[in-house]
């Protein structure tokens, strides 16, 4: 299923950056993201981790030449090191989940667009578009929720 969802993703982000102009976070995150829709914590956390790597970058950018490939760079160290932490140096007791970021590069690809396009347009079309994703693939395999 973690195949179809991540396909579905990438179709999805297509279509909506073909139509709309919005791009769901980098192109293969909406697939990922709703793989972990079930771990509600896991989804925040990560949203976090990116809003924090997007306020560094902000906060860089004014002191420093940032742009292109540097700061597409910069995103994506800054979510994998952001993401380790969180999944090493956090430890809270199973019934509140996992505090840990989806992936390693997810929270920088949604950084990095969250600086193109905003962080409010960002998040909404990541959730909508991972929504629409896990809806579909409920739908491919007769109402399973979760994998």
């Amino acid at each position: 299923m973690a195949e179809i969802s991540i396909g579905l993703g990438i179709v999805l982000s297509l279509i909506l950056s073909e139509t709309l102009g919005v791009t769901a976070g980098g192109i293969i995150v909406p697939g990922y993201i709703s793989l972990y829709l079930h771990h509600p914590l896991q989804v925040l956390t990560t949203f976090l981790v990116a809003i924090l790597v997007w306020g560094i970058i902000q906060g860089m950018g004014k002191i420093t030449f940032l742009y292109g490939k540097r700061r597409i760079v910069l995103a994506l160290i800054l979510g994998f090191f952001f993401g380790y932490i969180s999944r090493n140096f956090f430890f809270f007791p199973v019934e509140f989940g996992r505090v840990a970021v989806i992936g390693n590069i997810i929270p920088g690809l949604i950084a990095n667009w969250m600086d193109r396009q905003g962080v409010t347009r960002t998040i909404a079309v990541v959730l909508i578009t991972a929504v629409l994703v896990k809806l579909i693939v409920m739908i491919l395999f007769g109402g399973i929720l979760f994998e």
